[in-house]
């Protein structure tokens, strides 16, 4: 997308065909949700529940590090996408920086698949050895949450096309005057491009409705994914599930998409009496596009103890 490779039109679902499975489609902003009561309101128009699951996803606030929304271009939006799409044709030499300004973030290999994708375009328009590329992350490790090897070996693909990598970097702010990354350590970092990943939050209307624990995020069985609540789930990236390694789950549509099954299968077993209750269990896998038309896969089970257990297969066109 942020190099032209696709079009915003190609990442769009029309939800008509909805209605042809019984499925009522109501848009609008939903502006409370009642766990207790199982109502939303949306629009103004109160919704009764039997069952509600609650799949608002992680709320970007670019507006929490002070300085970074004005100087820099969102790569977790729509609008910021295409506009590093437009605005890279014309960068042509010097300093461009890919930050994390927090954790968490959703899509744990997106920030290096976007630094090494810019760097891939660099390379088509002929223009790489006149900029240096860089990427800046509060973490430890490159998908830390998929253990040692996994990190080492994403590190190893960043840092082989060229790009230099700095972990540990927690952003206060940016300087737009100046164009400077300003870290917690004290240091700074001069950029002439910069493409950020904005700080997650939990969507106000999820927070207000008492549904976030001390994660900031939504508590939920790691299972079911039931809420403190009876018949309220959560699923997707509005959750926070601690794993038994000390990190949460990432962050990832795949762990949505298994979620949202298992709690679908629940609640039909419930309305119709016929079949069993279902459960999550961890599973997972990512690609990771490096550029050149060639991409790695991560597969495994998050869930495993003491620590994931991934398996990191290494770039190829096939896999791509």
């Amino acid at each position: 997308m942020q190099v032209g490779l696709r079009k915003p039109n190609a990442i769009v679902k029309d939800l008509t065909p909805l209605a042809s499975k019984g499925i009522e489609v109501i848009k609008g902003d939903v502006e409370a949700i009642d766990p207790q009561q199982k109502t939303v309101r949306v629009n103004g128009q109160e919704l009764q529940a039997d069952y509600i699951v609650v799949s608002l996803g992680a709320q970007l606030a670019p507006e929490e590090v002070p300085g970074l929304q004005e100087a820099g271009h969102n790569l977790y939006s729509l609008e910021g996408a295409t506009a590093i799409r437009d605005a890279r044709t014309s960068f042509t030499s010097g300093r461009m920086v890919v930050i994390v300004a927090r954790m968490p973030f959703k899509c744990p290999a997106a920030p290096y698949e976007a630094a090494m994708l810019l760097e891939h375009d660099l390379k088509k328009r002929n223009v790489r050895q006149n900029v240096c590329v860089a990427l800046y992350s509060p973490e430890p490790g490159p998908m830390g949450v998929a253990g040692p090897e996994v990190s080492a070996g994403v590190r190893g693909i960043v840092e082989g096309q060229g790009i230099e990598y700095f972990p540990k970097h927690q952003l206060p702010s940016v300087d737009g005057a100046t164009v400077t990354l300003k870290f917690a350590d004290d240091t700074e970092a001069h950029f002439d491009f910069l493409v950020y990943i904005a700080p997650h939050i939990a969507p106000p209307v999820v927070r207000e409705a008492g549904l976030t624990g001390e994660s900031g995020w939504v508590t939920v069985d790691r299972h079911t994914m039931a809420t403190p609540f009876p018949g309220v789930y959560a699923i997707g990236d509005v959750t926070g599930i601690p794993l038994a390694m000390g990190l949460p789950l990432p962050k990832a549509g795949v762990f949505a998409h298994g979620e949202g099954i298992a709690v679908a299968q629940t609640i039909a077993s419930e309305i119709t009496g016929r079949g069993e209750a279902s459960t999550f269990e961890g599973e997972g896998q990512c690609f990771i596009e490096i550029g050149g038309g060639k991409a790695g896969f991560g597969k495994g089970n998050f869930y495993a103890e003491p620590t994931p257990v991934i398996k990191l297969h290494q770039p190829s066109r096939f896999r791509h």
